[in-house]
């Protein structure tokens, strides 16, 4: 269910700020280690949960979308359009996660390069692992943060 005040709205993206970096102190975990590709695919593993996780939060999960009456549901769809967000309301899949990772390609090559220097590139690795993947769940709570917001203040989120 869509969040029914602004202060529902700031706990849940409070709650979902937390789950964000405890899993980027995750992400930083694995790039630390220096296996190559072990890192890339920690960091999905990490986003094809999280995602959904902070969209079932906010109640723009697609499953939660389709409950929804026809007018929430059309209002909702043109705020997630005008939000720009390929995350919001859809089914997270392998292919949409390598579009977002594109966002922060500069970050993760870096990471691949510090893979070879031992100790230090390790570690520098891990502050970058850790900063992307932030980075990557922050926007996106932002976005859910936005589009509820404009549906609270349109007085769309209140069940009827």
């Amino acid at each position: 269910m869509l969040p029914q005040s602004l202060e529902e709205l700031d706990a849940i993206r409070d709650e979902c700020r937390r789950m964000v970096a405890g899993r980027a102190s995750l992400s930083a975990g694995a790039s630390a280690l220096p296996l190559p590709g072990l890192d890339a695919a920690a960091d999905v593993a990490i986003l094809l949960q999280l995602i959904p996780a902070i969209n079932q939060r906010f109640g723009v999960a697609p499953g939660q979308m389709a409950g929804y009456d026809a007018a929430r549901k059309q209002l909702l769809y043109q705020m997630i359009r005008r939000a720009g967000s390929a995350l919001l309301g859809m089914e997270v899949t392998r292919t949409l996660l390598a579009a977002v990772l594109k966002k922060v390609a500069g970050r993760l090559a870096a990471k691949q390069a510090l893979k070879l220097a031992p100790l230090l590139g390790w570690a520098a690795n891990a502050a970058i692992g850790f900063a992307a993947m932030k980075y990557i769940g922050n926007s996106h709570i932002d976005d859910c943060y936005a589009v509820c917001r404009r549906m609270l203040e349109q007085g769309a989120a209140t069940p009827e």
